[in-house]
Order: C-alpha cells, then sequence, then structure tokens
C-alpha cells in the first residue's frame, strides 16, 4: 500500500481546544460582523496557552460544523444556497457547511483575553461550536497578489458579514 492509500484509509482523531459560547444559535447565513461571541478553553488549557495573542487584532479561527449530519455531507458538486441563478460548483469551490470533515475557517476580530477566554466579533460559528484551533491572523499568510473570484461568490458575500 502506498503512502497516499494509507493516508486516505487512516481516521484522523481531532478534540476541541475550546467551545463557541454565545452570539448566534442558529447558523443565518448573513449579518456575521456584527456578532460578538466567546471561545472558552478546555479546562487542560492555562493562561498561558494564550500569551502574546493579544498583540494581534485578528484570529484565524478552524472549528467543526457539528450539526451538519455526516449524511447531509455533499461531495459532488451543487449551487450554493441552493439557487438556480448561481451555477452549480463543486464543494471545492465555495465555503459551504456541509463539506467533507464539517471544516470551518474564519478569520475573525479578536477584541480582548480574559485567562482563558477570547472575546471575537464577526465569527460566523454558533453557541456550542466546537473549536479545533485558533492561529494569529499575521499579513505574511494572508494572500499575496491580486484575488480573483467569480461574480456569484462576490454576490453572496454581499451581506455575509454587513
Amino acid at each position: 500500500m502506498t503512502n497516499e492509500a494509507q493516508a486516505a484509509a487512516d481516521v484522523f482523531t481531532l478534540r476541541p481546544i475550546g467551545f463557541v459560547r454565545g452570539g448566534r444559535a442558529e447558523p443565518i447565513d448573513d449579518g456575521w460582523d456584527a456578532v460578538t461571541a466567546t471561545i472558552a478553553l478546555t479546562p487542560e488549557f492555562g493562561p498561558e496557552a494564550l500569551a502574546g495573542l493579544d498583540g494581534f487584532s485578528h484570529v484565524e479561527v478552524v472549528f467543526l460544523f457539528h450539526r451538519v449530519a455526516e449524511r447531509a455531507v455533499v461531495t459532488d458538486a451543487r449551487r450554493p444556497r441552493g439557487r438556480a441563478d448561481w451555477p452549480k460548483v463543486g464543494i471545492f469551490a465555495q465555503r459551504g457547511k456541509d463539506r467533507p470533515n464539517r471544516l470551518g475557517v474564519t478569520v475573525c476580530k479578536l477584541l480582548g483575553i480574559n485567562g482563558t477566554t477570547l472575546n471575537v466579533a464577526g465569527l460566523d460559528a454558533i453557541d456550542g461550536t466546537p473549536i479545533l484551533d485558533i492561529k494569529p491572523c499575521m499579513r505574511g499568510f494572508l494572500p499575496r497578489g491580486d484575488i480573483r473570484e467569480p461574480d456569484w461568490a462576490r454576490e453572496l458575500m454581499a451581506g455575509y458579514w454587513a
């Protein structure tokens, strides 16, 4: 068996490093920038795990779409938000929640840190969402050069944050 075949057969276990508290209770598509929430780290982490993070304005948060059932996962193409006027695109050409591995990634504003709790704005995850990782947002990791995206994607995102 090749290394790739072995890796494809493996099951990886991730455990939450924290949970979203507050914010929205339901996953509504738009207006996320006004939503504030906290991320409470699990007890295995002390305040030292967040040391220096307060020097950053934004954090990248990796989370699990925990309310998406395995049977709801899409592995082929669909129309974003079910809109007939938008093209059918593959699951990897969109950011919908019904995706393989059910992972979400968002850059959100870091409002403050209190012990092992982060206060954030613009985290598009709901109350109770398991957090898998938190990283500081650094310019050096942002896209280099111009970003290209189709018209439907710009239209989809027009109200997502506002």
